[in-house]
């Protein structure tokens, strides 16, 4: 969500042109890659507020700072907001100011963890000395959507003023929500739906292993991941678990058809964002779009675009994960390891589709529902969520094994997975484990989540 808007380019003939564009996505197996990115809520040492954009301890001071490491500055009207680092990586800011790393292309596990591992170093050597840390969680634990600043983006202007007219959540999905993705490739559009169709089925079984967001307003809320909960009242016209992505005749063309009839948020036009939120891309393309009469989109405005569609696995040249809550290192290099195992191996893909290719449309959507408050304990078509991630868990684990990527000490990627078979064998969720310690050491109080779950 928080990319740098795309300069117009190429005018948009017809509606083949932008098929034709998702269809580029295609790459030949060795060709693919792994592209993780991650969110964490910045805030101030001992008052624990989250962080402004300016002022000695905010937001561009974090960004300033990274940048006498070697990241390059983007701006937008004259402010910092987004870090490139000339290769595919940047740092960007989300709208309450959580700091987002997107990282690299990367062909194994094992290179992202270290980019992971370089990304946080470099983030506490910066914030240290400006008495300022960054918490691994889904949800932010204490703070209320008041208590949040604003960063300086203009889509994010246009955004505050749509998202209160089309669900109850959708500002508490800007300020208050962190999560962890990856982006993953395939090899043709019999590829793509195969895939699309397994991960967004099982995007929920996600959301149960890394719930980490129990606590709302600095109490217990009733939820496990209160993350996921805000998706099921942000805009139900740009979110969601896409059921026609199991229909007969899914492919390129029928999520351009989707994305078509998603209302725009902006056009980007000489560094501004041009309010054009709730109008239709299909009369840009005739020429008939409100915001701009008479003129028609580019591919850049059509890849704005897309960016505006918030589905529980979203289409581009690639495919991302979006169903996890932020947590500590060791689950930012676990969430890219299941999704890697399961979607870059045919034994591991194709035993990941027998589990779900007879669920329905209301068995998907059950879960969606259920599991921000079950998690583990969330049933779909007889059997626990808990049970299912056992399976699998134990399908990445074989892709991951068959892969054989292996680091300098001759381990393979299922190395990544430890936490999350943790998580199923224990039946307990970080969420859970969060639980448990404000009922008893932390006597009531969510404060001490700013330490133990800090980077």
């Amino acid at each position: 969500m928080s990319a740098p808007a795309t300069p117009s380019s190429a005018p948009v003939t017809g509606k083949r042109q932008l098929v034709d564009s998702l269809e580029r996505g295609c790459k030949p197996r060795d060709q693919w890659r792994i592209g993780t990115e991650h969110e964490k809520f910045g805030y101030t040492d001992g008052d624990l507020r989250p962080l402004p954009y300016d002022g000695k301890r905010g937001i561009k001071a974090m960004l300033d700072g990274l940048a006498a490491l070697g990241w390059e500055k983007f701006e937008e009207t004259g402010k910092v907001i987004a870090l490139l680092d000339g290769q595919g990586a940047s740092v960007s800011l989300e709208p309450g100011g959580q700091l987002e790393l997107s990282g690299g292309l990367m062909e194994n596990i094992h290179q992202t963890a270290a980019e992971v591992t370089h990304h946080l170093e470099q983030v506490k050597q910066v914030a240290e000395p400006l008495g300022i840390g960054f918490l691994g969680a889904g949800f932010q634990p204490k703070w209320g959507q008041g208590d949040i600043p604003w960063m300086p983006k203009g889509r994010y202007d246009i955004m505050r003023r749509y998202m209160p007219l089309v669900g109850g959540k959708g500002l508490d999905m800007m300020l208050r929500t962190c999560t962890v993705q990856v982006n993953l490739d395939f090899a043709s559009e019999a590829d793509m739906v195969k895939k699309l169709r397994v991960s967004l089925a099982l995007q929920s079984i996600a959301t149960a292993l890394f719930a980490s967001s129990p606590f709302v307003d600095g109490k217990p809320s009733g939820l496990l991941s209160a993350r996921a909960d805000v998706w099921t009242d942000t805009d139900p016209h740009r979110t969601g678990p896409l059921p026609f992505a199991f229909e007969d005749g899914m492919g390129f063309e029928r999520y351009v058809d989707w994305m078509l009839d998603v209302p725009m948020y902006f056009v980007y036009r000489d560094g501004k964002y041009i309010d054009a939120a709730g109008q239709s891309f299909r009369d840009f393309m005739a020429g008939k779009l409100p915001a701009l009469p008479g003129e028609t989109p580019t591919m850049g405005d059509w890849a704005d675009h897309l960016t505006t569609a918030f589905p529980d696995v979203r289409l581009k040249q690639f495919l991302e994960m979006r169903g996890a809550d932020a947590g500590p290192w060791r689950r930012l290099c676990a969430l890219p390891a299941l999704w890697t195992g399961l979607l870059y191996d045919d034994v591991a893909l194709d035993g990941a589709w027998q589990l779900v290719k007879d669920w329905t449309a209301e068995d998907r959507h059950g879960l969606r529902r259920d599991v921000p408050a079950q998690a583990l304990a969330a049933k779909v078509g007889g059997r626990t969520v808990r049970d299912i991630a056992a399976d699998v868990l134990a399908l990445a684990s074989g892709g991951l094994k068959r892969r054989a990527r292996l680091n300098d000490s001759g381990r393979d990627e299922s190395i990544y997975l430890d936490t999350l078979e943790n998580t199923v064998r224990t039946g307990r969720t970080p969420a859970e484990d969060m639980l448990e310690a404000y009922e008893g050491r932390w006597q009531g109080c969510v404060d001490p989540i700013f330490k133990e779950y800090a980077y």
